[in-house]
């Protein structure tokens, strides 16, 4: 800000700050994470890819702590991809009945089962596009095995990556997951792309919350375009 003198008055002229670059948005961002949460992961509850397999079918639109009272006792019952393949889909509805449609899921679990047996030996694959094959699994499951398994660079989008990349400023406008998908591993190293889904997922469900986001206690807010944009000094 600096003074001028017009018609007798001083006027203030404000001058805008410059808006912060994406590149530099992005690079304080994952710098920080990589400083407050290194080994960020998965919260469902795995021993094997089959057993992820299952949580992260089980885990659309349902809460992981959810997931992870269900699959001790389905696990118990279906501990390969064997028995659940000969399963009937009303035996696994009555292990899973506690979560979100259960009814498609315990469909596309006994599917899941037989299709692993079928086309890849019981054995998940690594690549997305054979992942994406199996019954009940989209772009977003997909990706979660193949970076929470396999660490390739894929970025799983679900509803709190979408909404939390979008109001910090990652992404910009971006009108599905895949978009957005997209831009963000545009600007995110390779090599840290299966940990940012898991930064972003964790922040979204426990700091930048859908309805109240904790953003006075936010480690990011000097970086988050939401914050600078909505939330008062002071």
């Amino acid at each position: 800000m600096f003074h001028a003198e017009a018609e007798g008055c001083a006027a203030f002229l404000f001058v805008p700050l410059h808006p912060m670059k994406r590149e530099e948005r992005f690079q304080n961002i994952i710098n920080w994470f990589q400083d407050n949460n290194p080994e960020a992961d998965t919260e469902l509850d795995y021993s094997n890819p089959y057993e992820l397999l299952v949580a992260v079918i089980l885990s659309a639109q349902c809460t992981d702590k959810r997931v992870n009272i269900i699959t001790p006792p389905f696990f118990e019952r279906f501990p390969d991809v064997e028995t659940l393949a000969a399963a009937s889909v009303g035996e696994v509805f009555s292990f899973i009945k506690s979560c979100s449609y259960p009814n498609n899921k315990a469909k596309h679990l006994c599917g899941m089962a037989r299709r692993l047996l079928e086309d890849f030996n019981g054995v998940v694959p690594e690549e997305i596009h054979e992942l994406q094959k199996l019954p009940g699994v989209g772009r977003k499951t997909a990706n979660v095995i193949a970076s929470v398994v396999f660490n390739k660079p894929a970025m799983a989008v679900d509803t709190h990556v979408f909404r939390v990349s979008e109001r910090i400023g990652l992404t910009w406008r971006a009108k599905n997951p895949l978009e957005a998908e997209k831009q963000l591993v545009k600007y995110i190293p390779e090599e840290l792309i299966p940990r940012a889904h898991h930064w972003l997922i964790l922040h979204g469900r426990y700091v930048c919350n859908a309805r109240k986001p904790k953003c006075r206690e936010c480690g990011i807010k000097e970086w988050c375009k939401y914050y600078q944009n909505n939330i008062p000094e002071g």
